[in-house]
């Protein structure tokens, strides 16, 4: 036996007991007559005490010659300490040792395995099998763990099954590149890691699942950012004889159950927008409703004049800043420098300064009096104290500038509270995107999401205006999820299809299977998929979700860990029938 207790479980209730504990090394502390060692695992930590009054000389020594992170077993009794500590739960009692075994040693870290650790992310993550060790990435996990828990327990009481999919599928269109595995037993041929389990769900729905679910690794081979990674979980989910009433009800009922149970808030309401509705008001489909600043169009209020940077604009918008009267003019600069960066794009920004005594003072005044300005903060919702910053453009860029304008804002201003949970619903989003440079539409989700109910006639004459059947969860800014009702007749299947730019013979050969599936009686359904690694850093507090994955890939998609990837030998690439062309 390895140890009776964890270093996180003595309390002043065990002193005198006699105890045997293992762990790492985190610190300890010499002062010649007397040796503290702190003890840890990954229930917290236990100080430990060699005393030349009550300790051998012999296993001082070895106390002294401990370095950080060698792995020991001690034995010893639970005494008081005498110095407190009430910062941990053990800080009443250490451990006055009786037997070291020193059972693995260890060189010298890296960084330090501490809470605020000296390590930059690049050598944490080269070693990331010791930066687990570290509270915040161990706490992590542990979160991660208890939200998937819950999950389960939530999703199993209302009567879902478990299901298993394949991972090695065949290559299907879903709007990212596939990650794709050479098949030797099949040479020139390939299968795909699954961007979702979309199909496999749909036809566990022919073959009467009825309510499945899974929490399942999903791949995507794409540009990457602090929140995407290559590989992703989804929290997978499918039902059938269904409306989409139904199936928002059940999910908002999954995350009432996570909110209460992992964090202890209760949220009573869980309001729903169009998606036209988000683009207009906050200029993206997943608006951070915890906080204000909705945009106000000002074409009318400011197309008057010979100001031809707004005349000459698809459209002219603006957000009330609240209190930004504050800011001085260097300040104000640095923020139409900070919206002219590459990552948003705008080339400039105008604002209005709202007086406290009633009267504005803009950057344009030469154009605009203060009737003008006083119609601005109108439409802005903008106050005494506020200030007014304005964008303008092409409508569709225009609107994700100022998108980013109000996020930045919302930070500076400490609008964006961890602690408070804003869900909202987003629902009716566009059936299909035009591309731009092709001229071809394409799904906007995937192309098994089924139009709103009499609206199918619409895609033979205005394909735009059609409005898929579809949902987005939204939590404070992050889409966490998304479905649809999806597609469960073969006729309309393949006029999506034909549509989306198929021939019959490319939809049968890509999805010839589902379409067959659908001859044998579909049942009307649909689902939802929740993005677990989001929805845990949210529920965590954070924004970003590397510290709520084991061991995640960096911004390149690599594995810095076990260099990966790599390439592979001469003998497997033949064994492949694969021939390598690379460029130089």
């Amino acid at each position: 036996m390895y140890r009776s207790h964890n270093c996180g479980e003595l309390t002043a209730t065990h002193i005198n007991t006699e105890v045997t504990l293992s762990g790492w090394v985190q610190k300890s502390r010499d002062k010649g007559f007397i040796v503290w060692v702190d003890l840890r695992d990954r229930y917290g930590i236990t100080q430990l005490v060699f005393d030349e009054e009550r300790t051998s000389k012999h296993l001082i020594e070895q106390a002294q010659n401990l370095g950080r992170e060698f792995v020991i077993q001690v034995k010893g009794t639970v005494i008081e300490r005498a110095s407190k500590n009430q910062n941990i739960p053990t800080g009443d009692i250490e451990i006055l040792v009786s037997d070291l075994k020193i059972l693995n040693k260890s060189v010298i870290p890296p960084f330090t395995i501490e809470d605020k650790t000296d390590g930059g992310e690049d050598i944490r993550m080269k070693y990331r099998y010791l930066d687990i060790r570290r509270n915040p990435v161990k706490n992590s996990l542990i979160f991660r763990s208890k939200v998937s828990q819950e999950v389960r327990n939530y999703l199993s009481k209302e009567g879902f099954i478990e299901v298993e999919t394949p991972y090695l599928i065949k290559s299907t269109p879903e709007g990212a590149r596939d990650f794709v595995v050479p098949s030797r037993m099949n040479a020139g041929e390939f299968y795909a890691l699954p961007q979702s389990p979309q199909t496999f769900k749909q036809l566990l729905m022919v073959g009467g699942m009825d309510k499945y679910f899974q929490i399942v690794k999903c791949f995507r081979d794409e540009d990457l950012r602090a929140d995407r990674q290559p590989e992703f979980t989804q929290i997978d989910c499918e039902m059938a004889f269904v409306e989409q009433e139904d199936i928002l009800n059940v999910f908002e009922g999954l995350t009432r159950h996570l909110l209460q149970e992992v964090n202890g808030v209760s949220i009573d309401k869980f309001p729903r927008m169009l998606y036209d509705d988000a683009m207009r008001l906050y200029g993206n489909d997943k608006p951070d409703i915890r906080f204000g600043m909705e945009f106000g169009e000002l074409n009318t209020v400011t197309q008057h004049k010979e100001f031809g940077v707004f005349n000459n604009a698809e459209l002219v918008v603006g957000i009330a800043v609240p209190g930004g009267n504050s800011y001085t003019r260097k300040e104000i600069d640095k923020l139409i420098d900070w919206v002219k960066r590459p990552q948003v794009g705008a080339l400039g920004m105008i604002y209005s300064r709202c007086n406290d005594d009633g009267t504005f003072k803009s950057s344009v005044d030469k154009f605009y009096d203060q009737d003008d300005l006083a119609k601005w903060a109108e439409v802005t919702g903008a106050k005494a104290g506020d200030l007014v910053c304005v964008l303008s453009g092409d409508k569709n860029k225009v609107r994700a500038q100022l998108s980013a304008l109000r996020m930045e804002l919302a930070e500076r201003l400490g609008l964006r509270d961890p602690k408070v949970f804003a869900p909202l619903w987003v629902i009716d989003f566009p059936l299909l995107e035009l591309d731009e440079e092709t001229g071809h539409y394409h799904a906007m989700h995937h192309p098994f999401t089924s139009p709103k109910p009499g609206q199918l006639e619409l895609l033979d004459t205005n394909p735009g205006d059609v409005k898929a059947n579809a949902y987005d969860l939204v939590l404070n800014g992050n889409e966490i999820g998304g479905g649809s009702i999806r597609i469960h007749d073969k006729e309309t299947q393949a006029t999506m299809f034909k549509h989306l730019g198929f021939s019959e013979e490319e939809a049968k050969a890509q999805f010839g299977f589902l379409m067959d599936a659908f001859q044998y009686g579909a049942p009307p359904h649909g689902g939802l998929a929740f993005g677990l690694d989001r929805l845990v850093a949210i529920l965590g507090g954070q924004e970003t979700i590397r510290d709520f994955i084991a061991f995640p890939k960096n911004n390149s998609g690599r594995d810095v860990m076990i260099d990966a990837p790599a390439r592979i030998d001469d003998d497997q690439l033949t064994e492949l029938s694969l021939k390598l062309n690379l460029k130089s």
